[in-house]
């Protein structure tokens, strides 16, 4: 061969392994658009049915008012005793599930966690749960389901390895937030804040082209929307800033003690609760519904389903809760969480910061009450949470409203800062390492930083 032809040769196989123009690595990118697709269509569909399953529970509440003593509890009690085999992965939020499947690098914990079959039966029960009437939102099944979707192409389609394995489960997680909630720019952050705990510079265009195609999927279907419609409020700088420092402190903490509150214990009030649920899971589900039900009665049944109506009444200051919906929200969603049925927090944490934004409005008169619940929503969540970017991201976008960027941060700030106080481990870390420690599988872990902390110095 001659030099000429050399060169050539050399110069053709350096353009062609260039990243640009691997056939290995488009099959990956079109499997992460065809993914993102899927996630955007099912969490359309999942939002869709919710909706629906709830109406159902509404029409039968109206038409007789005590059917709530047979229903919910019933459904509590089913929903327990179908998760207690297979689909046991299928409790709870679904977020602990995906980050402790994506920190395990052990197929066989990952296909437990994250299989077809879970994501079906997530969508299922959580639809179930619902119809109950359960104080449960859909945005963290929807990730679960996101997670388990592009994890399962992956896999279906050649990409066993670990690695790639890990990030068709970031991407699929961050989709299927920002499809849930229509907020692409908080999918990103809850990615990388949330799930991994890091960026990853290769992480980046992986992550912005499935939430991309997530949103431009529900776009089409849904329209352009605020999930809570165009909140126009502001706080001006000077004494309304009090409200940062009263939302901050205040829904921090009530979000760190639910936290607190959710979190497996072996010891003390919290380990006899596990102690009994352990004994008789059913028996006890049954008993966590019946409690929602008398808790409802104390707020005009406004303890069922999401609280979206709720929280959407409270911002818009068209609200007839009553002064403690915050507090029985809350209590509400604890009964909820402690049967261990499907089911998210994110939207209910937003309902219980709406209720307690709503007291702290009525402390300070000649605010804008509407900018007052609207931090108060973000710091509930922030501190239920402890992830304030995250929390600011969706407050933000929920409403459409960039005027309250500044206090809504600093106000995640503080409730983030305050709730480490009550609960020093964030609620989605622990859940996901107690699934790992239950699977006999912590020495699996990627290194001892794959779930950091986020009480570390360099975090705050």
């Amino acid at each position: 061969m001659s030099e000429g032809n050399r060169k050539s040769w050399a110069w053709w196989r350096l353009v062609t392994s260039h990243e640009l123009l691997s056939a290995g690595q488009w099959r990956r990118r079109l499997l992460f658009w065809l993914g993102a697709v899927l996630v955007g269509l099912a969490a359309i569909v999942f939002a869709k049915a919710a909706d629906y399953a709830f109406h159902l529970f509404q029409q039968l509440r109206h038409l007789a008012w005590w059917s709530p003593f047979l229903v919910t509890p019933a459904v509590f009690a089913l929903l327990a005793w179908l998760t207690t085999g297979t689909l046991n992965a299928t409790k709870g939020s679904g977020i602990p599930q995906a980050i402790a499947a994506m920190h395990v690098e052990d197929e066989a914990f990952r296909r437990k966690l994250l299989g077809l079959k879970i994501a079906a039966g997530k969508m299922a029960l959580t639809l179930a749960a619902l119809l109950g009437g359960a104080s449960v939102g859909r945005e963290g099944p929807t990730v679960h389901v996101g997670a388990s979707l592009l994890y399962s192409l992956g896999k279906r389609f050649g990409f066993s390895d670990a690695t790639s394995a890990g990030r068709f489960i970031l991407a699929g997680s961050a989709a299927g937030l920002a499809a849930a909630f229509n907020t692409p720019l908080a999918g990103i952050v809850f990615a990388i804040e949330e799930m991994s705990g890091a960026f990853e510079h290769r992480m980046s265009g992986i992550l912005l082209t499935a939430v991309i195609i997530a949103g431009v999927v529900s776009l089409g279907i849904l329209g352009n929307y605020a999930y809570f419609g165009s909140i126009t409020a502001m706080l001006p700088l000077g004494r309304a800033w009090i409200a940062v420092l009263l939302d901050g402190v205040v829904c921090g903490f009530a979000g760190g003690l639910f936290a607190r509150l959710i979190l497996p214990a072996d010891t003390g009030i919290l380990g006899r609760v596990n102690q009994l649920r352990a004994k008789a899971p059913v028996l006890f589900a049954g008993g966590c519904g019946l409690a929602l039900v008398l808790l409802s009665l104390l707020s005009h049944d406004g303890l069922y389903g999401t609280g979206y109506d709720q929280a959407k009444d409270i911002l818009t200051q068209t609200s007839t809760t009553g002064s403690g919906y915050g507090v029985l929200k809350l209590m509400g969603n604890i009964a909820s969480y402690w049967a261990g049925i499907p089911g998210g927090i994110f939207s209910p944490a937003l309902a219980v910061g709406a209720g307690f934004g709503n007291n702290i409005a009525a402390l300070l008169p000649g605010s804008d009450t509407s900018a007052v619940v609207l931090l108060g929503m973000a710091a509930y969540l922030a501190g239920v949470t402890q992830a304030p970017l995250t929390a600011a991201v969706i407050s933000m976008e929920l409403t459409a409203n960039r005027q309250m960027a500044i206090p809504i941060l600093a106000t995640c700030l503080i409730a983030r800062g305050v709730s480490a106080l009550v609960c020093p481990k964030p609620v989605y870390k622990a859940l996901a390492e107690r699934l790992i420690e239950n699977s006999g599988l912590a020495e699996a872990r990627k290194d001892e930083g794959a779930t950091p902390s986020r009480n570390a110095p360099e975090r705050d």
